[in-house]
């Protein structure tokens, strides 16, 4: 017996396409009782905006097949069956291995990944056309346990701050969890490490005037009570949610971009699947201009070579990267010391 389905009529750049949803009253989140199809349908209310901010990059699927409640996996390869309007570009990744990575060009692309039940979009930082050179500086403000969003409130605005003096302009989006994302958009000219190392020299300055809020520490048991700067996501195939991505929580709560004028009373928790629809109805999309004009990452790069002078090297790199020249040891401080001790006493 063939399997209950739905088509959804998705307008776009050259014409609607009809995309086949199967099971479309699966639910996916199981609090609200939000589905497949639903999920589909938010996916085609905000497809112009989507598209505009995570359109035309290798992106990663997050996929629940059971739901959010339950297996995810990750699909960096177009999977098989993939219509003729969906591309692909090949991509590098830290290993050195090269793969193809799938592309989002119209709203029916993401609308066909929610078909195979992915619900969090992780675009790269760099376009299809030069995945090597991002044209994204990002930043992800992460409260520690004992710090909640309000607590990067000032952190976001210092921040904001900072890039202004080296002639950035940031932009400004809820993670869809518990921190922000503050993206600047640059001129594609530096390799992802070089980005990586404006980011650091970006968060040590910030971590200089918040010190009792801001931590670059990539040890959790350094970190205290502060809002993390994570660096590491501004490495090579390291992602976070794409603007307008729903996230895989309780409430399907969506990584919305935000005003900065709004920053200071928003309620993320506010922002979610059924609701983020009729605010961009309303109010328009705060990223609509969000690429208009990138700046030059030369400033923070030679404030990292300042860094570098004052005896402040590379931070350490995820675990499953190769090792990097100048990279500290990937060992826990603690475990470090018990090492020592224990060495000590043989």
């Amino acid at each position: 017996m063939a399997s209950e389905a739905t088509t959804l009529t998705v307008p776009g750049p050259d014409g609607d396409r009809e995309v086949r949803i199967s099971s479309p009253f699966r639910v996916l989140w199981t609090g609200p009782g939000i589905t497949k199809l639903e999920l589909a349908e938010y996916l085609v209310a905000v497809g112009d905006a989507f598209v505009r901010a995570n359109g035309d990059r290798p992106i990663s699927l997050q996929r629940f097949p059971g739901g959010v409640d339950g297996e995810d996996f990750f699909s960096k390869n177009p999977p098989k069956g993939a219509p003729p309007y969906v591309r692909d570009v090949e991509v590098t990744y830290p290993s050195g291995r090269r793969h193809p990575q799938l592309v989002v060009d119209e709203p029916a692309v993401a609308v066909w990944a929610a078909q195979m039940n992915t619900v969090v979009f992780h675009p790269w930082a760099s376009r299809a056309g030069d995945p090597d050179h991002p044209d994204q500086l990002r930043i992800d403000l992460d409260p520690q346990p004992g710090t909640d969003f309000r607590d990067t409130v000032p952190v976001a605005h210092e921040l904001r701050k900072v890039l202004a003096e080296v002639g950035l302009t940031a932009w400004i989006k809820t993670s869809g969890n518990r921190g922000l994302h503050v993206f600047a958009p640059v001129r594609p000219e530096y390799e992802f490490l070089d980005v990586r190392h404006a980011v650091i020299a970006a968060a040590r300055e910030l971590e200089r005037r918040m010190p009792d809020r801001v931590t670059t520490a990539w040890w959790k048991e350094e970190r205290g009570q502060r809002v993390f700067v994570d660096f590491n996501q501004a490495n090579r195939d390291r992602t976070m949610a794409g603007a307008y991505s729903p996230r895989a929580l309780p409430h399907a709560s969506v990584s919305t971009p935000i005003a900065w004028e709004e920053l200071d009373t928003v309620d993320p928790t506010g922002f979610t699947v059924r609701s983020v629809p009729g605010r961009l109805r309303e109010h328009g999309d705060p990223w609509e201009a969000v690429h208009e004009e990138p700046g030059d990452v030369g400033p923070l790069l030679a404030w990292w070579d300042r860094d570098l002078g004052d005896g402040l090297g590379e931070l350490p790199f995820p675990p499953d990267f190769p090792k990097m020249p100048g990279e500290p040891p990937r060992v826990q401080p603690s475990r470090a010391k018990n090492a020592a001790k224990r060495a000590e006493k043989d």
